[in-house]
């Protein structure tokens, strides 16, 4: 027991705040930097997590309904909304276009709803039309994949950037606890040590930055993935029930 209470006092441990106020100038400003990153960070990780989290759970809810109808506008007639969710973005366009198509070819709005029972003369939709339609539902795919990855650059360059800003700090006060030692003549390396113990603050404030943020973009970027794959996957679901509803090939 006697080794287990002496261990935490026999440790090297830093004093993170005496090295800051014994780095240079430019170590404390780039230090305050790196602060400013991990808040950036910590906020976009936070913020992003919770719109993910939201957006797959509200496309659950979206997919479990859309597939439990024969018809493929029905929950667009119903004005039925899933915030959050991609999919209810790109299946909103998706039927504006459908709608858009066939007041086109002049069937009237009501065709619509009806899908399957309409009449094969009013259910007049081509498949260069399909081909149009296809080409609004992949445009809309990509446009919340965009939405999706929103900050996600941000959180990749505070990965990327925050260890060489803090070996930047360090290089620098080394640098210049170096120089001043020239200057005073003096070689003891109690003149240098806490220049130096200031210069490695920053590399320690760099990585401690960079490790939450690799992990959270990374995280992040599995989630982006999934929800990528279900908007891929429910364009072609959704582009087919159009096809067998409405398109009547001659």
């Amino acid at each position: 027991m006697g080794l287990l209470f002496s261990l935490p006092n026999s440790l090297p441990l830093a004093d993170i705040a005496s090295a800051f106020w014994d780095s240079t100038l430019s170590g404390k400003v780039i230090v305050i930097i790196l602060f400013l990153g991990s808040a950036m960070a910590w906020t976009i990780m936070w913020t992003k997590g919770l719109q993910l989290r939201h957006a797959s759970r509200a496309t659950e809810d979206f997919l479990e309904a859309f597939r439990a109808e024969r018809n493929p506008t029905v929950l667009f007639i119903r004005r039925e909304e899933y915030e959050g969710s991609p999919l209810n973005s790109i299946y909103n366009a998706g039927c504006k276009a459908l709608g858009a198509e066939l007041q086109a070819r002049g069937s009237a709005a009501d065709d619509l709803l009806m899908g399957e029972l309409t009449a094969s003369a009013l259910r007049r939709l081509s498949l260069n039309q399909l081909e149009t339609l296809r080409s609004v539902v992949d445009r809309n795919v990509a446009d919340e994949a965009l939405v999706l990855e929103g900050q996600m650059g941000m959180l990749a360059t505070a990965v990327s950037a925050a260890p060489f800003l803090g070996l930047l700090g360090t290089v620098w006060g080394v640098m210049d606890s170096f120089s001043g030692m020239a200057e005073s003549g003096s070689a003891a390396l109690s003149a240098v040590a806490p220049g130096i113990s200031g210069a490695l603050l920053t590399t320690i404030i760099g990585l401690i930055v960079a490790l939450p943020s690799m992990v959270g973009y990374n995280l992040l970027s599995a989630q982006i993935r999934q929800l990528s794959v279900k908007m891929d996957n429910f364009s072609q679901e959704f582009i087919s029930s159009i096809q067998s509803a409405y398109v009547i090939e001659n």
